[in-house]
């Protein structure tokens, strides 16, 4: 799978993960330009239709979750035969990583990983979505520190065909809750009793229950107790251990009754005045799906009269007859009706004393009912003010929890709105503490994308960056300053940020040293604040570059952007070869007409190249001018002469030649009616010398 581009949009990069069904990879999205995490179905169960049609079902409805807690799913496909699912990169490490390399973790962090857990369950449950999976392998923690859950919906997908599959079930099973085990519909209870098992073991470092197979396992979580908490690390605050209690209750009805509840248990069980709660207890419940053995029943049903022994009766009737004798016979009292009537006025009496004291405590305890002031919305300060105005009381502490939509210190709800209320009656006042928070990192030093992306992961768009480039002495794309420090904390919904970032040394058009002089290309180096060393400078022999010209440069090119105090070198001439040898040709010629201007055009080639242009002239009399050229070894040079555009000779000399003859020659070219051979005028041969001294110059 790798490096394939999975529907034509994933480009497959890396596998980071996999489980009993499918296979996890890290993938980046052309399109949007960003990375995904696709998870792939594996091969052994692409056969199975209803597994298909669970899988995309559950993909689906797991796809309508949105929370902050909650590993968002971008995409569902199919290609051929493969079936994936696209969802949120998250970059950092998942639980049962950090578990095995820091448990026990402390309370306060296990706990908070533990509210978002739950506060991420709480929102899927809202939306009829059962995890039904929930294990530390299962949930990331972010480089940001953010919570998410991940495969929601995708564990209702396995049937009975996959339980006996290698690693479909054996990962899971430690974390099952006993209805998971008995094979019965599971629903909200079973996630919560998940993640006590996963409170449990962040705070122990153990898995509350063991065996040697998955079925031992699962009995035990149906048979079996689990060592307490606070017996394996004594460090465990109370209420934190009553919650892992209470969320591992075998009896469904004896947990939580909803995520939210469990929640909001978490949130406050670090408080100072429950730290150290008592423990827990629950009523004993009959189970009745329990097997018992039922006492027997003792006993006749009949009712039978045990014969009194004789002597004892004798002895009874003995007592009596001496008691009679003793006494005497007892008179009957006078007046035996006053008893009665003294019993019947005294209890009258208590009667109306005790209706007497009832009517005066219910005058005492008629207490006058007052209207409650809605104070949603207000301050915190001034629903104190409304509430106790009011003769109420404020229930303290307050209920502080974080709000994007309500500013900081301002009420979000409060108890016994709308009604009157007894005097002296305590309202609960639940205060927003703002948007939720984050740290703000120092990204001075990185890379302008990689501080783009970890923002991204918070949510921060690129439109709330502003990027101020400027020219630095530092990598370019460096970042050089930000705007806020690092360690503030934002608020990623209003956010904005400005990074002053470097874009390279500032940069110079290149010159073109090419023909140029040594001396000149220094100059031109210098002044563009370039470098150039004396072991950068290469000299080599040259035809076409008079001795100390320049030949060629590296590594730039005439007009390339190059950075201030970049290093150039040079490739300069050192003239010809040495094997290498000049000629001159002494060109005397004369106008086409005594007293008239010619115009006189010589061209030579050599091994510098053909047909160079040595140059033009306009003479009045006969003059000499010198050509020099350069003859390789086993070439020849040539020289051709036009007058007044037309041609009038051509003179060509070899490399043997040359090495048998002498260094120069003379080419004569007369007028149409010039003197004799050899017969010139002073001035002409003043005027052909200046010419001649000129030229030589000129070729040097």
């Amino acid at each position: 799978m790798i490096g394939h581009d999975l529907g034509g949009r994933y480009e497959i990069l890396t596998r980071i993960g996999g489980g009993g069904m499918a296979l996890v990879y890290k993938a980046h999205d052309v399109l949007l330009n960003r990375n995904v995490a696709v998870k792939v179905l594996r091969q052994q169960f692409v056969n199975d239709e209803e597994f298909i049609r669970r899988f995309r079902r559950e993909a689906q409805s797991a796809a309508a979750l949105s929370h902050p807690n909650v590993v968002s799913i971008y995409d569902v496909g199919q290609e051929d035969d493969t079936h994936y699912i696209v969802m949120e990169y998250v970059e950092g490490h998942n639980l049962n990583e950090i578990i095995q390399e820091r448990a026990p973790l402390q309370a306060d962090e296990a706990v908070r990983i533990a509210m978002q857990i739950a506060d991420a369950l709480d929102h899927a449950h809202q939306n009829h979505i059962i995890h039904r999976d929930i294990k530390p392998h299962n949930i990331l923690i972010g480089k940001n520190g953010r919570v998410k859950v991940t495969d929601f919906g995708i564990a209702r997908a396995v049937t009975s065909s996959t339980i006996t599959q290698t690693g479909s079930v054996i990962g899971s099973v430690h974390y099952f809750s006993p209805e998971h085990a008995k094979g019965i519909n599971t629903g909200e209870k079973s996630d919560l009793y998940s993640l006590g098992i996963v409170l449990y073991q962040m705070l122990t470092g153990k898995l509350p229950f063991l065996g040697e197979s998955p079925i031992s396992v699962a009995l035990k979580h149906l048979q079996e107790n689990f060592e307490e908490p606070r017996v394996v690390n004594p460090h465990i605050p109370q209420s934190v251990e009553n919650i892992i209690l209470k969320a591992m209750r075998k009896n469904m009805n004896e947990r939580y009754h909803s995520a939210h509840e469990m929640q909001a248990d978490l949130d406050g069980c670090l408080r100072p005045d429950r730290i150290n709660e008592p423990k827990i207890t629950f009523n004993a419940v009959n189970d009745m799906e329990e097997t018992r053995v039922m006492p027997a029943i003792r006993g006749d049903v009949r009712q039978e009269t045990s014969p009194v022994p004789e002597r004892a009766e004798q002895a009874v009737v003995s007592g009596a007859a001496a008691e009679e004798e003793e006494d005497g016979p007892k008179p009957r009292a006078n007046g035996g009706w006053k008893k009665p009537l003294t019993v019947v006025g005294v209890t009258l009496v208590l009667l109306a004393l005790i209706i007497w004291g009832f009517i005066w405590l219910l005058g005492k305890l008629d207490v006058a009912e007052v209207e409650v002031p809605s104070v949603v919305g207000k301050p915190e300060a001034e629903a104190r003010q409304m509430i106790e105005a009011a003769g109420l009381k404020v229930q303290d502490p307050v209920t502080r929890e974080h709000n994007k939509e309500i500013p900081k210190d301002q009420v979000i709800s409060q108890t016994k709105s709308n009604m009157r209320v007894k005097e002296g009656s305590l309202i609960e006042l639940t205060v927003s503490d703002g948007p939720e928070l984050e740290e703000l990192k120092d990204y001075v030093g990185k890379t302008l994308q990689s501080a783009i992306d970890e923002l991204g992961a918070l949510g921060i768009t690129e439109k709330q960056i502003t990027v101020d480039p400027v020219f630095s002495e530092k990598e370019p794309d460096t970042i050089l300053q930000q705007t806020p420090n690092g360690g503030e904390e934002f608020n990623p919904e209003s956010f904005e940020i400005t990074f002053m970032v470097s874009k390279g040394r500032e940069t110079v058009p290149m010159p073109n040293l090419i023909g140029t002089s040594l001396t000149e290309a220094k100059d031109l180096i210098k002044a563009n604040e370039l470098v150039l060393e004396d072991a950068d400078i290469l000299y080599e022999p040259s035809y076409l570059h008079q001795k100390d010209f320049v030949i060629s440069q590296d590594p730039y090119n005439p007009n390339d952007k190059v950075a201030k105090g970049a290093k150039i070198s040079l490739r300069v001439s050192s003239g010809p070869p040495a094997d290498a040898k000049e000629h001159q040709f002494n060109i005397v010629i004369s106008p086409a007409e005594a007293g008239k201007t010619s115009e006189v055009r010589i061209v030579y080639t050599d091994a510098r190249g053909d047909d160079i242009e040595w140059g033009k002239r306009q003479i009045t009399g006969t003059q000499t001018f010198p050509v020099t050229v350069v003859v390789a070894p086993e070439s020849e040079a040539s020289v051709v002469v036009y007058r007044d555009n037309q041609f009038i000779d051509r003179k060509t000399i070899t490399y043997d030649e040359l090495a048998q003859g002498s260094d120069s020659s003379t080419v004569t070219i007369p007028g149409d009616d010039a003197p004799p051979d050899g017969e010139q005028t002073q001035a002409e041969v003043d005027d052909s010398d200046e010419e001649t001294d000129e030229e030589q110059q000129q070729q040097q």
